[in-house]
């Protein structure tokens, strides 16, 4: 087997060492066509050369074939350039051999004596009729279908874009499936594109073949007769023969790369079962058997003709007609095997299964989806402008940036259980948010120092619940201007999806995207993955920690930290709680930098020390793991109490966060979630040592009680 992968490996081998100076073979090759219309070439130079031009034309057209796609035989633009170039460096070459020497080598001889037969009129006739197929029949017709080939695939490129867009938002496809699909259509683009140019390069090079014969003839006569003192007829016949021998010598291989041409441009997809062009031609020619049997018996009453020869009609009228029947045959023989089968078919299907599939293909929920009205359709219609579905694609990569969450694609489709301008939120077959947009309008928010006198429709930003207004899409200049934020529908879906997701992430991070995470991870810090997983920890142990990380809004980019933290203090305690914790505490850096403010200052509010004090007292530590063993009206209290030290500070300007002991903090953070859910809960041991922590507030009961009584 081994044996075997290396042979088919091409960096490995004796093909692995060709390619390896491959660039540098194809640059002293070019070097070295170009240096041959300068310096001259020896005879058995020149037939070696013709040969190896013959060979390589014959190679390609071969190539062309077996190619099943164009796209895998890109380069056969620029080696078209290079075989024009190459048979004009031979044109020249022999073409001073025969002015100098009177003479072209061994296989110009013999090209020129085969055609000419004698006879130089005939030998003519028969090189312009090469040379007129080759220039108006193949390359004309093959060029005409490069150039509307890549027209076509011009216009066609956008169009295909966007269904490459729209399955990839569908989820139907993968990232680098999509990602392929784009590069072959750019590349298709390119190489009609190249392939229109390229084919210019053929009937130059035909036109440029009657020239230099022209040239050797007329040229070589008068050499021939004014210089080297042969008589007129003489010259005519060696001059005559040598012409039209370089000629014929250069007009075969470039016909052959015509004809390659002509096939790379015409050849239809394949299909895929990967058959060439001979195995497409077969089988599409023999498809029908009736049209061989009609062509049959066209050309066996062509033969019973009087004066016309009878055996070639009916020998051909035979071998059509034998096809015909031995297809007729072989159709009806795959008929009866097809309905057999399906009768067996039939017979051990059991009745119930098409309900059973049914119920099955049903079964499967989407992770996220967005329903959406009829009368919003037009945001997601490219056609109309849409971007909606565009932006919402790009939700995924923002997660990935920010919290470092594997998205499901977001399936998006119109509902018409909703309102015409309602849209809804689901995660798992279930809604988590809804929002409604007013048709033809902008919503315009009031930062804090807008003027309020605007007028609009009084409504709630459904992201932040923040106040705002509807108005009009002509008021758009007039609200910016009174100082007001305005953002137009695609905006609003797209934050309210955004904020949605975060605050549901833990619930959108299943196991196999943690399984997967760390998959992606072990690529590149094998040790860290190894070390822990399934070792330490399991996969369930590890994503039900990101989880909680998660439900507090802690970005989980930092994959590898997290894991060493485990590996460290999973073997000491197995509670997802506590190792979340730990985990914290390592990513303090991440934590601690985005509640800074301007000034490089994190400002907090703390606890009174009696309260933590009372807090960490009231943990009650059980099998199942720690819980806050509060009286209710307590813990009333201190929620009350934390949310007005919260507003205090925030009126102020500051967005704060609690400080309080590793102990209490996931206890009071659970306790005043609901409160203060966008207020972030640290303990001292998540704080950098070198961050000045600014105490903006504190909070204590003494003050709330006195001000609830």
């Amino acid at each position: 087997m081994s044996a075997v992968a290396s042979a088919t490996t091409p960096q490995t081998g004796f093909l692995g060492r060709l390619l390896k100076y491959s660039d540098l073979a194809v640059a002293v090759a070019v070097v070295t066509v170009v240096m041959m219309m300068v310096l001259p070439l020896p005879l058995i130079l020149i037939d070696l050369l013709i040969t190896v031009n013959l060979a390589l034309a014959l190679t390609v057209v071969l190539i062309s074939m077996y190619t099943q796609d164009a796209l895998e035989f890109s380069i056969f633009p620029s080696l078209l350039l290079f075989t024009t170039l190459l048979r004009l460096a031979i044109n020249i070459s022999v073409t001073r051999q025969i002015l100098l020497h009177g003479e072209g080598g061994a296989v110009v001889h013999a090209f020129g004596s085969f055609v000419l037969g004698g006879n130089v009129i005939v030998g003519l006739v028969v090189f312009l009729i090469i040379v007129v197929v080759q220039f108006m029949v193949i390359t004309n017709g093959a060029g005409r279908v490069a150039e509307v080939a890549a027209r076509f695939t011009l216009d066609a490129m956008p169009g295909k874009q966007m269904a490459i867009d729209a399955d990839l938002n569908a989820g139907q496809i993968t990232d680098d499936e999509a990602r392929r699909r784009r590069q072959k259509i750019q590349g298709e683009a390119d190489f009609y594109g190249s392939m229109d140019g390229a084919s210019k390069f053929v009937k130059g090079d035909a036109v440029a073949g009657l020239i230099i014969v022209a040239v050797n003839l007329l040229a070589g006569v008068a050499i021939g007769v004014l210089q080297q003192g042969m008589a007129f007829g003489e010259a005519i016949n060696t001059f005559s023969l040598l012409s039209i021998g370089d000629g014929l010598s250069a007009q075969v291989p470039a016909l052959l790369i015509s004809v390659a041409t002509g096939i790379i441009v015409t050849r239809a997809a394949s299909g895929e079962d990967g058959s060439n062009l001979g195995q497409d031609m077969a089988t599409q020619f023999l498809r029908q058997p009736r049209p061989l049997a009609i062509a049959a018996g066209v050309i066996a009453v062509f033969g019973l003709v009087p004066g016309l020869p009878k055996l070639p009609f009916l020998l051909l009228a035979a071998v059509l007609g034998g096809l015909a029947f031995m297809l007729t045959r072989t159709r009806r023989r795959e008929e009866a095997d097809r309905v057999a089968l399906e009768a067996a078919d039939a017979q051990r299907a059991l009745p119930a299964a098409p309900a059973q599939d049914a119920v099955v293909k049903a079964l499967p929920l989407d992770t996220l989806e967005l329903e959406i009205g009829y009368g919003l359709i037009p945001l997601v219609d490219e056609a109309e402008g849409g971007e909606l579905l565009k932006r919402v694609s790009l939700i995924r990569r923002q997660m990935a940036s920010e919290l470092g969450l594997i998205l499901q694609p977001i399936r998006i489709r119109d509902s018409v259980q909703l309102g015409s301008h309602d849209y809804a939120v689901k995660i798992k077959g279930t809604e988590v948010a809804r929002g409604s947009l007013a048709a033809g309008a902008l919503l315009a928010m009031n930062p804090g120092d807008a003027d309020p006198s605007l007028p609009g429709e009084p409504t709630v930003e459904p992201a932040f619940g923040l106040p705002a207004l509807w108005i009009a899409a002509g008021a758009r200049d007039a609200a910016e201007t009174a100082g007001y934020t305005v953002v137009d529908h695609p905006s609003v879906v797209i934050t309210h999806v955004t904020e949605t997701v975060k605050a549901h992430a833990a619930e959108l991070l299943s196991r196999q995207d943690a399984k997967t995470l760390l998959d992606h991870l072990r690529d590149r810090f094998p040790a860290a993955v190894d070390e822990l997983v399934p070792n330490v920890c399991t996969v369930a142990e590890v994503h039900r920690v990101l989880t909680m990380l998660l439900e507090e809004g802690v970005s989980i980019r930092d994959l590898v930290t997290i894991l060493e933290t485990l590996g460290d203090r999973a073997r000491l305690t197995k509670d997802p709680a506590l190792l979340t914790e730990y985990c914290r505490q390592g990513l303090n850096r991440q934590l601690t930098s985005v509640m800074l403010d301007p000034f490089g200052r994190l400002p907090v509010v703390t606890l009174d020390p009696a309260l933590e004090q009372e807090l960490a007292e009231s943990v009650i530590q059980t099998a199942d793991g720690a819980y806050l063993g509060l009286d209710p009206g307590r813990a009333e209290l201190v929620v009350a109490a934390v949310t007005r030290q919260v507003e205090a500070a925030s009126v102020l300007g500051h967005r704060v966060a609690l400080a309080v002991s590793p102990r209490i903090r996931r206890h009071l953070r659970a306790l005043c979630a609901h409160a203060v859910p966008r207020t972030p809960v640290m303990s001292y041991n998540e704080i950098l040592p070198s961050v000045h922590v600014e105490a903006v507030g504190a909070v204590t009961l003494e003050t709330e009680a006195s001000l609830t009584s």
